[in-house]
């Protein structure tokens, strides 16, 4: 099988990748066909469009990369430094506002993946889904070509890649995960440093001073309720500073009806409003906090993303997971509360060799100090953990 050559084949859904291929390479944690199956489903044709590329061997589909293509916007991947000279060129220069731009990966998940069935040449099939991306660039029309976010464990192989292809190397924003020793949450409150132990602690009792708050976990709210948590995450949302993709409240319907899918949600006692919640999903052995909504409108005193916190560390260490993982951005908060940084790397390639050259010479002085200032706070607060950079 292995001596049989590699076809590319491209399907436009989720649901034309063999539900086999989806349960072997895809399994839980990661974001499988019912992820995909709610992106394409949700209306966000206005941001991307979706294609998944095959691999046929010996007529059985042996490897599947997802894709999507992309109007990125160039403030959201410039280094802050370079904005003023994107701002002022885009005037003259448009591909610099925004650039068509082909993913292998997804939107907002927290690492990229490719799915090999056991046996199959993992160089030869990356060299063959990089070969069929520069087809789809032509035919999308995108300019660049990335894989996107991908994690320590594939940087020889996309680095071998990366050589014989000619992509060059970006770092990217890192993800970020709260190990959770057996034990329970005093287990967890004990790994944390001394100083974030109190920290937490403390912030947590000036918020019980200020407010009473209900936890509620919830399963395929009901639409009044869905509409209240959506209308939070919105405001979550509009004060991010970084925004790569916008999420509709149809992608969190048909989120909420997946199986693994809970709210955690926290009620004012004396109102019942929802004012927080946090959107996760609860796999054996890990607690992944994919999105929340904050009520910005309560006073600050309330502290709420630390009761939130709370209450997640609470409902992960009940079900026996190990592992809490929180994603990208928000990083000083998280590695208060014990984060660890999480390196994620992009391979990327311009179709216009002067832009390519342009675009790596930049992406060699990009670190993680370097794409967003709040994480370069927490870097030198915490200079310990730019050994992971």
């Amino acid at each position: 099988m292995s001596d049989l050559p590699l076809e590319a084949v491209w399907v436009a859904r989720a649901d034309e990748v063999p539900p086999s291929l989806w349960a072997q390479c895809f399994a839980p944690p990661l974001e499988g066909c019912w992820w995909y199956r709610a992106l394409e489903r949700s209306g966000l044709e206005d941001q991307f469009s979706f294609r998944y590329l095959l691999l046929r061997q010996g007529g059985s589909v042996v490897a599947m990369a997802p894709t999507f293509v992309m109007d990125v916007p160039m403030r959201l991947v410039v280094p802050p430094a370079l904005l003023p000279w994107v701002d002022a060129l885009g005037h003259v220069l448009p591909w610099l506002r925004a650039q068509r731009t082909l993913f292998v990966g997804s939107p907002c998940t927290d690492e990229g993946h490719i799915g090999l069935l056991p046996g199959v040449d993992s160089a030869l099939a990356l060299r063959r889904i990089d070969a069929a991306l520069r087809g789809e660039m032509r035919r999308t029309g995108a300019a660049l070509r990335v894989w996107k976010d991908f994690p320590v464990d594939c940087d020889a192989a996309l680095g071998a890649l990366a050589r014989e292809s000619g992509l060059f190397r970006l770092v990217s924003f890192p993800g970020t995960v709260v190990d959770l020793p057996a034990g329970g949450k005093d287990k967890y409150l004990q790994s944390l440093r001394t100083k974030q132990r109190h920290l937490f602690k403390k912030k947590l009792r000036r918020s019980e001073e200020q407010v009473a708050l209900d936890v509620e976990l919830l399963r395929q709210p009901d639409a009044a309720t869905l509409d209240a948590l959506f209308a939070l995450f919105w405001q979550t949302y509009e004060k991010a500073t970084t925004r790569f993709e916008r999420l509709n409240r149809r992608f969190f319907e048909l989120v909420a009806a997946e199986p693994a899918a809970s709210f955690i949600v926290l009620r004012e006692h004396a109102t019942g409003d929802a004012v927080a919640f946090m959107l996760c999903f609860e796999f054996a052995g890990r607690f992944i906090n994919k999105f929340i909504g904050i009520d910005y409108r309560r006073p600050r005193e309330w502290l709420l993303y630390f009761r939130l916190w709370d209450a997640a560390v609470d409902r992960a260490v009940t079900i026996g997971a190990r592992a809490l993982q929180s994603g990208q951005t928000g990083y000083g908060p998280k590695i208060d509360l014990g984060h660890r940084l999480v390196p994620l790397t992009n391979y990327c390639a311009h179709r216009n060799p002067l832009v390519h050259r342009l675009y790596a010479a930049v992406a060699r002085g990009v670190d993680w100090s370097t794409l967003d200032p709040a994480l370069a706070a927490a870097l030198a607060a915490h200079p310990e953990l730019r050994r992971a950079d």
